[in-house]
């Protein structure tokens, strides 16, 4: 890439940038509309401030969720800009006429309101169930170090085939790994790829369908690729077909028949960062795609589909993992839309990750497996209400928190009978785990002994990698699920001194399922 264009492609970046972030500052300024008469009690004034103007465009933020450095120096300066105040070193604001209805005087009450009721520390997670350090019934296996930093965003199984394919943020490169890590390079994609659909075509032949982010960092460059391809095809050169593009930060896309004409659809997930959205792409006879939009909303991490309200036609529910945190419902209108319903919010600090819907108690109702822990944005701090949380279905969707285990930074869990018992256990990565003091949570198994009560299991594995990526899949065809777990080893460190210990060179570990059935 010339000089040229990377200055173009800069520009064009923070073109980008002003302008959604000025089109959120507007959003957010139409609804401060309210009026507030400041009484003089620092406590009940800024509480009261809080409530009006910060749960306008997400969950309230508990006081205590952050200690008061992060509170002054990082995050109410990160959401003033979106009240039109402007904040300078040294804790200065400046408030321009026109403010949307929140003057300079009601800010700094929040400013304060904060300084005096947050506290100077978060308390560390308190595991209720302390970890066992073993390898459960699971043995490591690993490929040959490569000879360049593995940066992996993607590594998961082709439940078809029983190969692993593996993404790497540097090469772009789609690899094909068999089940003695065997490598064949598939094609060169357009960016990197954190997410893949495997499918048999009506040739018989396998195919992938690959979400190509653009841009791992968030920023709103609009660059990512939603791809086919053909995964036998003798020519890497010719093995992709287009499906979209020009997308906000493509991290999922999903496949089925939202319609009943017989041809399957997708839905993409454009988690973006000041912009961004879920798309629907209606399949057309000629195999072309009519792109329509669910919602224009940013900080989608994952979506699961299925018939939710039993009327015979496919629905959605998504997570959103940042801003408006939270869980929707999307439920088919029968007219090439959807009406949407919140399930569950959730406060911005939770940096939402992951979810999946699973009946951990066997009563026929769906359960709420759910992560948070993304921990890169304006409160880069260990957080004791990061972990994993169930959520049990009470009927008709209603969730309530049933269990939770704090692990920093978790990233993903997936529910699957690992030791054929009969009921499902919880595989977790934690990417933002505390690796300074425990690093030991970076992976953990949970063994469910009875409903809602699990045995934890470090798995002694943060030495090989750090696990941004994590699937589970029958990767050597015998009949039980393992887990494939991928290394990106580099970037993204928000604990100050931290050495990093574990494996630059492995792309992913896999651990092999050696439970007796």
């Amino acid at each position: 890439m010339n000089l040229r264009n990377t200055y173009l492609i800069s520009f064009f970046l923070l073109l980008v940038f002003l302008i959604s972030g000025t089109l959120l500052m507007n959003g957010c300024k139409s609804k401060n509309s309210s009026t507030y008469q400041l009484t003089g009690d620092t406590i009940a004034d800024g509480k009261n401030l809080v409530q009006l103007n910060c749960t306008k465009c997400h969950a309230l933020v508990p006081v205590d969720a952050l200690n008061k450095n992060v509170w002054k120096h990082h995050t109410l300066p990160a959401m003033a800009r979106y009240l039109r105040l402007s904040y300078y070193v040294g804790g200065y604001y400046k408030s321009p006429k026109d403010t949307g209805g929140l003057s300079l005087a009601e800010w700094q009450t929040i400013v304060s309101y904060y300084n005096k009721m947050a506290p100077d520390t978060l308390p560390a997670a308190k595991k209720p169930v302390a970890l066992i350090n073993d390898w459960a019934g699971f043995i490591l296996k690993t490929p040959a170090p490569v000879k360049y930093t593995s940066f992996t965003t993607m590594a998961t199984v082709n439940p078809n085939t029983h190969k692993i394919y593996t993404s790497d943020e540097v090469s772009d490169k789609l690899i094909e790994w068999d089940n003695k890590f065997n490598s064949n390079e598939v094609t060169t994609l357009p960016s990197t790829a954190v997410n893949a659909i495997f499918k048999t075509n009506s040739s018989g032949q396998n195919d992938a369908i690959l979400s190509c982010i653009g841009q791992i960092q968030p920023v709103d460059f609009p660059n990512g690729k939603t791809i086919q391809i053909a995964l036998e095809a003798k020519n890497t050169k010719t093995n992709q077909t287009l499906i979209a593009d020009v997308l906000a930060r493509p991290v999922q896309t999903v496949e089925g028949d939202f319609n009943k004409d017989g041809l399957p659809d997708l839905v993409i997930l454009g988690q973006g960062h000041l912009k961004g959205g879920v798309y629907l792409f209606k399949q057309n006879k000629d195999k072309t795609y009519s792109q329509t939009t669910i919602i224009e909303k940013p900080g989608a991490v994952q979506a699961v589909t299925g018939d939710f309200n039993n009327d015979g036609w496919l629905d959605m529910m998504v997570l959103f993992g940042s801003g408006d945190e939270g869980l929707w419902l999307f439920l088919n209108d029968h007219k090439g839309g959807f009406t949407s319903k919140n399930l569950l919010h959730f406060p911005p600090v939770y940096g939402s990750t992951s979810f999946q819907l699973a009946d951990i108690d066997h009563d026929g109702n769906p359960d709420l497996v759910y992560t948070c822990g993304y921990n890169y944005r304006n409160s880069r701090i260990l957080k004791p209400y990061h972990g994993l949380y169930i959520f049990k279905n009470l009927g008709n969707w209603n969730f309530k928190q049933q269990w939770f285990y704090p692990i920093n930074g978790c990233t993903k869990a997936i529910a699957a009978d690992f030791d054929a018992d009969g009921d499902l256990d919880i595989a977790t990565g934690a990417f933002f785990a505390d690796m300074q003091n425990d690093p030991a949570e970076s992976f953990i198994y949970f063994e469910q002994v009875e409903p809602f009560n699990f045995k934890p299991h470090a798995i002694p594995v943060s030495k090989y990698g750090r696990w941004m990526s994590m699937d589970v899949g029958d990767y050597n065809n015998d009949g039980k699920p393992d887990i494939i777990l991928g290394n990106y080893s580099s970037g993204f460190m928000f604990q100050l001194g931290l050495k990093p210990f574990w494996a630059k060179n492995l792309p992913f570990i896999v651990l092999e399922n050696n439970f007796k059935k």
